[in-house]
């Protein structure tokens, strides 16, 4: 593992384990952290052996590489648009001397199976901007705005390249809200992905569920499974088992 003091950081960066494989992460603080979605979909995707895999919308690089930690595989590759996370994400691959198998690309969602090739990879995974461009909007040029709404990229831009880079029978996951499933769905079946397997996530086990994790099939059978619910906390501040697996990487809760 790097000592954090010898790990330049600059101002707001911060440096976290990543509970895996000594890896760790670069942070910038007034830019955008991961959260429990990012460790939820590295844990729900799954990746063959030597497969190949992309993520759409990278931001600081953490989906890869916790797949990178999990899985290995033959080529995996970050997209990302922003220069700020772009630099950070490149910085994190070299940090956890990973530049052999992950590769981060400064690119437009709307053109990634122009720029990194169609029927090209097993497996896609994205953690898109949740909301569409108008719902609560206040800075477009805002990087956690950029990251939280439809602003450079919308979901059927996401869904569409999705299907042009996989591979036929490949996997796309995704998390997003369960809001739009209706919308995730009729999107997926357009472009001739057949959702699979949903498992939605909820806070606490009274509440109804904030998040839907999704595996979508490139030419699969029409048949999908609804997965028992992902609870997070047992109590305020107090993570379920299950949760902690994730986060500690051990076992296999998906």
């Amino acid at each position: 593992m790097t000592n954090q003091s010898e790990v330049f950081l600059g101002p707001s960066e911060r440096l976290d384990d990543l509970q895996r494989k000594g890896y760790q992460l670069i942070q910038n603080t007034k830019i955008f952290c991961y959260g429990i979605d990012a460790m939820l979909l590295a844990a729900y995707a799954k990746l063959p052996k030597n497969g190949t895999c992309v993520d759409l919308g990278c931001g600081n690089g953490v989906i890869p590489i916790l797949m990178q930690a999990r899985y290995g595989g033959k080529r995996l590759v970050g997209l990302e648009i922003q220069d700020v996370n772009v630099d950070l994400a490149k910085r994190n691959v070299s940090l956890n001397h990973l530049e052999e198998s992950l590769e981060i690309v400064r690119g437009d969602i709307k053109e990634a199976s122009s720029l990194l090739g169609k029927c090209a990879f097993d497996v896609v995974t994205s953690n898109p901007p949740y909301m569409d461009a108008g719902h609560g909007l206040t800075n477009p040029e805002d990087h956690k705005a950029i990251a939280r709404h439809e602003i450079l990229c919308t979901l059927q831009d996401v869904i569409r390249e999705a299907a042009a880079l996989l591979k036929n029978q490949g996997h796309f996951y995704m998390i997003h809200r369960p809001q739009r499933l209706v919308e995730m769905m009729q999107l997926m079946r357009e472009y001739h992905l057949e959702p699979k397997r949903i498992r939605f996530i909820h806070p606490f086990r009274e509440k109804e569920a904030t998040m839907v994790l999704i595996d979508a099939v490139k030419g699969g059978n029409p048949q999908v499974r609804i997965e028992p619910p992902f609870i997070v906390y047992d109590a305020p501040g107090v993570y379920t088992e299950e949760l902690m697996q994730v986060h500690h990487g051990d076992g296999n809760v998906f």
